[in-house]
């Protein structure tokens, strides 16, 4: 007699079919970390790299009252050649945010800061990330992430001087 195959059973096609949908769903730090360079487009784009301009942390850190949970740390780390030049809100990952904008000459760096949990927090990374440079880490409660165009070596000087910095 022909040997007649049987159809697999529905619900073993929809495991399958679920867990390759699942295997191939990026990371919560890809998505993120995707979220983030749109968010750093979209700021150089639309000329909306600041909601308060100014070079002053007195200026710049109060803005941000009453406009989030918790208040960011503001530095001014014009003297080591990252000058502060504004502060703007941006929604990520499902909450509000604070960014901090620097400039080392002619690049911007938006500093993207929201309250997180640093226990066992691995110290900052840096990559590439569309032709961007992001640097990741958590301190103090904060989680930081930190994206420019200038190089790797640039943003590492960055975010070395950021956390030396005793008000950081």
């Amino acid at each position: 007699p022909p040997v007649t195959k049987k159809p697999c059973p529905w619900w073993i096609v929809a495991l399958v079919a679920g867990a390759s949908l699942f295997i191939a769903a990026p990371s919560g730090e890809t998505r993120l970390t995707e979220e983030l360079v749109d968010s750093h487009v979209r700021s150089l784009q639309v000329n909306h790299l600041s909601d308060v301009i100014s070079t002053d942390r007195h200026t710049v850190k109060p803005w941000f009252d009453g406009k989030l949970d918790f208040a960011p740390p503001v530095v001014d780390l014009a003297q080591q050649g990252y000058p502060l030049i504004g502060g703007r809100l941006d929604y990520l990952n499902g909450r509000s945010v604070a960014v901090m904008v620097y400039r080392y000459k002619l690049h911007p760096v938006n500093l993207y800061v929201w309250p997180g949990n640093d226990a066992g927090a691995p110290p900052p990374r840096i990559y590439e990330e569309k032709g961007y440079h992001v640097a990741h880490w958590s301190i103090g409660g904060m989680n930081y992430w930190a994206i420019t165009d200038a190089g790797q070596a640039e943003l590492n000087g960055f975010v070395t001087t950021l956390l030396a910095h005793p008000a950081s």
